[in-house]
This record gives structure tokens, sequence and C-alpha cells, in this order.
């Protein structure tokens, strides 16, 4: 699904240098690093090389009179751009060649550019935030987030690109936050978001409302699944349940606040002693059956562990 649009859809974003420097066009290099980082670049290395290798394929959509840019070059030229009109036009174009169905799960996921941190420089890392459409990896939107940032910053500014009406979005525990939940509310989507210490209250309310004796003989909603690959077999074991008295105060803090969920996993490799069972919390505005959390849950960390390469727009 790599068409003519997208290069439609990148020439709008401005070139700020000086026209008669030029040696490389500006759309050319967008779309090089869009195509490349969408099928796996993680440094601007990885892009140059993914430029030799695709060259052909390339100019059927841009010029590339000059070439493949060096990574020098690009990551010079990517300094320049307007980051906010590039993501922009990233997902406007997303919009135009890929519908996200209603109830279907997206996927936020952050990760660090390899390579792109120095020291010498004094450049920090550059961190991406990324939203998946996690039925097949579609990539819908993704942020650049500014150095000495984190995920908690960049998320609200990918929600804001994005049409999520009637989508579930899962989080992991680093966009546990306030004002994220909200802000999925009000773009007419349901969030799904995974808890741990930094949000101490809710931890402590689930650690109250479901002891380990009331997980395994939980008489509610309950889905179990089971996962055999390479050796080593994984059972998860979903419950879920309507707020529970623990959690009353704090559901008039987290917006739409309606169901509470807990995953525990055990892993065992071949005939070794089975490792200590791993407990996950959640908190949702949706109203979730034990299977349904399950579903999310599953296609979160697909998202999360997946090859880059294969969160592809093709």
């Amino acid at each position: 699904m790599l068409t003519p649009s997208l290069m439609h859809h990148l020439s709008i974003v401005p070139d700020f240098r000086q026209a008669w420097k030029v040696q490389h066009q500006l759309s050319d290099i967008l779309f090089l690093t869009v195509c490349a980082v969408i099928c796996g670049a993680e440094g601007w290395d990885e892009i140059e090389d993914f430029g030799h290798a695709k060259l052909d394929f390339l100019r059927q959509y841009g010029d590339f009179e000059a070439g493949v840019p060096s990574h020098d070059t690009l990551a010079r030229v990517m300094a320049l751009v307007n980051a906010e009109q590039l993501q922009s036009a990233f997902a406007e174009w997303m919009k135009a060649c890929h519908d996200v169905t209603e109830g279907a799960v997206v996927a936020i996921d952050g990760k660090t550019l390899r390579g792109s941190y120095c020291r010498g420089k004094g450049k920090g890392a550059i961190h991406m935030v990324s939203a998946f459409s996690a039925a097949n990896g579609v990539v819908l939107g993704q942020v650049k987030t500014a150095e000495k940032s984190n995920e908690i910053t960049a998320i609200p500014e990918l929600l804001k690109l994005l049409n999520l009406q009637g989508c579930l979005v899962t989080i992991d525990a680093m966009g546990c936050q306030k004002k994220i939940a909200t802000q999925v509310l009000q773009k007419g989507a349901d969030y799904l978001l995974s808890v741990k210490e930094n949000q101490p209250a809710l931890a402590d309310a689930f650690e109250a409302a479901f002891p380990m004796a009331k997980v395994v003989n939980f008489e509610g909603d309950a889905y179990v699944t089971d996962e055999k690959n390479r050796g080593r077999q994984e059972t998860r074991y979903h419950i879920v349940s309507e707020v529970t008295e623990e959690f009353q105060e704090l559901s008039y803090e987290w917006a739409g606040l309606k169901t509470v969920g807990v995953v525990m996993s055990f892993r065992q490799e071949g005939d070794e002693v089975p490792e200590a069972p791993m407990i996950r919390y959640y908190i949702s505005s949706a109203d979730l059956s034990a299977k349904k959390l399950a579903e999310a849950a599953r296609q979160h960390w697909f998202v999360e562990s997946v090859p880059q390469a294969q969160k592809s727009a093709a």
C-alpha cells in the first residue's frame, strides 16, 4: 500500500533549506526515512543502507537524481523538519489508506531509536511513541519525544493525531495517567491501562481487592489461555470485575472507570521448575469480559514484541 499518495502527503512539509544548496529533494528524504523506519530501520546508517538496497523502488515515487543521501545528510535535514507537520502528514496518509474499525485494539508503544544517543555532541537518545492497529501491526501514527522527555509527554500529542472513535486503546504502565485516560475518552474511545507502582494508590487497591487466594479461587468472570512455543509453556489466567469498594474513591479520579482486571501468568521451560507467577493489573473504561481482556492484552504484548520490520503498512 505504499502508493504515490504518501509522497503527495509528504510534499506539503515545507523545506527551510537554502534552495541553491539543495542536492536531495526534501520529499525524497522524507519518503526514504518513512519507508525505511516502517520496514525496520532503527538509525540513520540503517536508513541509508535501506536506500541503497531499495533505490529502484524509491525512484518509482521520487526523483533521487543524486542517489541516496548519506546518513549525515539524513540526520542534518531531518533535524530541520517541522516535526508536527511531518507527523500530521503521516497521520493523514494513514487515514487515507487504512480505516480503524470500531472495537479495534490500538496499542500505544514506545521505542528508543538505536544509535541516536551521542554523548560527544550532547544529544540525547531519540524516543519514538507509535500507535499500532494491533490486528495487523499497521502504524497509525508516530511522535518523536523531545530531548529530556518521555512517553508521558508524547502520548497526548500522538492521541491528537488519531481517529480513535469506538476503539480500545491499550497503553503500558508509563501511560497510565489520569489526563491520558480522559483524553482517550474525549476521542470517543475506551482505554485499557496497565497498572504498576507509578500509580501507588491503584496498585494498593489491587493488592487489597485481589490477594493471591482470591485470584486463584475467583468466582466471577475468568478466562484461561495456554500457549506452547519452542519448549516453553505459558498459562495465563484472566479475571475481571466491576469496580469494587477498594476502588470507589479512585473511580472519581479516573474518568469512566468501569472494569478492573488481573492477569496471572505461569511459565515453564521444558521440565524445569515453573517460574514464580507474574501478576499484571489493568483498569479500563470499557465493560470488558475476561476473554476480551485476554485478547486485548495479548494483542498489545504482540505489538511490543513483534520485530519492527513486521510493523509495516505494506
